[in-house]
């Protein structure tokens, strides 16, 4: 049975901290590879409106690329509407009936975790895998197994931030990422 992680997020831009989790996880849990799932319209916070779907996953697609365990699962890029984390997992365990599936979240979603869409089905149909981000506690009522990742306290919104008053992110994402956002002015780059 393939062992796979999946780190879902708007990815807007990718970033360093989202490679570092992905990286962790799949060395401490020994997984086959890890899924990162662009989604296209979270449910949980309004995305911003100011880079095309195409263009996050084109900047995944070079924020992973040299890492043959990291892929790119378009699933809910490819669904109007919210993308609710129970359906999509429905569909995924559908599509893949010999793999078992581990879902990353950081700690700010383990303290959302009672207002995901229909919780206590989900942690039915897979293994949810908590890392830590600061300031926020990793406590919860639902079964999650926790991953330790060095501490890297960075977020595409400080990023989108940076970018938007003309500071350097340099060393916080990929320069493939940086170079793209500079060549698609992206952010008000």
């Amino acid at each position: 049975m393939k062992k796979v992680g999946i780190l879902g997020g708007t990815f807007d831009p990718p970033h360093y901290g989202h490679l570092l989790i992905a990286n962790e996880v799949l060395s401490e849990l020994q997984l086959d590879e890890i899924w990162f799932m662009p989604n296209h319209e979270p449910p949980h916070k309004k995305k911003p409106e100011s880079v095309k779907d195409e263009n996050r996953l084109k900047m995944l697609k070079l924020a992973i690329e040299g890492n043959p365990a990291f892929k790119i699962q378009p699933i809910e890029l490819e669904r109007d509407g919210p993308s609710y984390t129970v359906d999509t997992m429905k569909m995924i365990n559908a599509e893949y009936v010999d793999y078992h599936f581990f879902f990353i979240i950081g700690a700010d979603m383990i303290e959302y975790l009672p207002k995901w869409h229909k919780i206590d089905e989900l942690v039915h149909l897979v293994q949810f895998i908590g890392v830590d981000r600061p300031s926020y506690s990793l406590q919860a009522n639902y079964p999650i197994l926790y991953v330790d990742v060095p501490t890297f306290d960075v977020s595409s919104s400080m990023i989108r931030d940076r970018l938007t008053s003309g500071k350097t992110v340099r060393y916080l994402l990929p320069d493939s990422v940086i170079q793209y956002i500079e060549e698609n002015q992206l952010y008000g780059t």
